[in-house]
């Protein structure tokens, strides 16, 4: 498995931060279980794909919310898969750069937190995912979307991430918004989005 200079560096970067990800993360990745009770209203999801699982957190919820479906979770780190193999159960995971369709036929794709840190790569992973929904399948995004104060985007840089609300024009453009909403943290210190998307029948070439 080949991997880009910037894939590398990410490696890199979550080999130290795959040990205290669980313990500092949810300072600040907010809404992550919000969403997935948003996208339970619209029914259980049978084959389920996240990219960019991380150590399980969200694979952990969707297993407890949709006890029957197919769980799938494809991550860059092999260190942060390493923390998930050893919480989850009858979940499949992958150590991938979703660079390309995994195979078409899932009811729900997920990005928690990652496209943000896809960069370059974001557009392609929207388009991925786009492909790898069945017709009408959902995708949801909870991710960073900007923040008016410079140092806190430089700090948050460093950490990988941008925070230029590029993701939401493209999300908006190519599926059916069901969900998409904005939310503040920390007193308007930056803001997140929710978003949820019904996948349109031409979308990716497929009716």
């Amino acid at each position: 498995m080949t991997f880009t200079a910037k894939e590398t560096t990410l490696q890199s970067y979550y080999a130290w931060h795959a040990r205290i990800f669980d313990a500092t993360r949810w300072s600040f990745l907010f809404g992550r279980e919000r969403l997935l009770r948003r996208v339970a209203d619209f029914g259980p999801p049978k084959r389920i794909l996240e990219v960019g699982c991380g150590t399980g957190k969200n694979l952990l919820g969707m297993r407890r919310l949709f006890p029957l479906a197919e769980i799938t979770g494809a991550d860059l780190s092999a260190d942060m898969l390493r923390v998930a193999r050893k919480k989850l159960r009858n979940v499949t995971l992958h150590q991938l750069s979703y660079n390309a369709p995994i195979c078409g036929d899932f009811d729900m794709v997920l990005f928690s937190y990652a496209l943000t840190m896809f960069h370059p790569g974001w557009e392609n992973a929207i388009r991925s995912a786009a492909q790898d929904l069945r017709p009408g399948g959902l995708l949801c995004v909870v991710d960073f979307s900007a923040a008016h104060c410079r140092l806190f985007r430089r700090w948050m840089g460093l950490n990988h991430v941008r925070m230029d609300a590029r993701l939401w024009p493209m999300l908006r453009a190519e599926f059916e918004a069901l969900v998409d909403t904005s939310h503040s943290a920390y007193g308007g210190l930056w803001h997140y989005g929710m978003f949820v998307g019904r996948k349109k029948a031409a979308l990716g070439g497929r009716s």
